[in-house]
């Protein structure tokens, strides 16, 4: 999301967006799909990440959080690098897109329907454009999470 990508502007809305439960596809090779479900959240007071839990039918759920902008561009074109990387499919039947996560040690593919992804993503843009991102954000909290975990609370 550019900010010369006006239309998706805050409106008065309520500054909550329920969860998003998506099926999709895991492909375990080839020809193999797995189905599965995944629920992808929105708060409102870290806006640039979506957090995704990868619901197992069997075992432990796993949790990734992604940039909302490498969600949003991958419904419509090549997006992200490293471990993460997300593009649309071949056009089809059934618009979708693909969401690759990879490691030294694993790798996973993911088929994502676009259209649900797509609208629940411009609903989250309608609360807090992609300019206001980083507006309400404490970087020295945000620092010290992500280096050494929660911060205690200051008195």
């Amino acid at each position: 999301m550019h900010r010369d990508q006006s239309p998706l502007r805050a409106r008065s809305t309520p500054q909550h967006v329920p969860s998003l439960l998506l099926d999709l596809d895991q492909m375990l090779d080839e020809f193999t799909r797995q189905p599965l479900q995944a629920e992808f959240r929105f708060d409102a007071d870290m806006p640039a990440v979506i957090t995704v839990e990868f619901l197992a039918e069997r075992g432990p759920s796993l949790i990734w959080r992604f940039g909302r902008e490498l969600l949003y561009r991958g419904l419509t074109s090549m997006s992200g690098c490293g471990d993460v990387r997300m593009w649309p499919t071949l056009p089809g039947e059934r618009p979708s897109s693909w969401l690759l996560l990879e490691s030294q040690e694993v790798e996973a593919l993911f088929e994502l329907p676009t259209a649900p992804l797509a609208e629940w993503l411009d609903a989250t843009y309608r609360i807090i454009p992609a300019e206001a991102e980083m507006a309400g954000l404490n970087w020295d909290d945000f620092l010290l999470e992500l280096l050494d975990g929660p911060a205690a609370p200051s008195e």
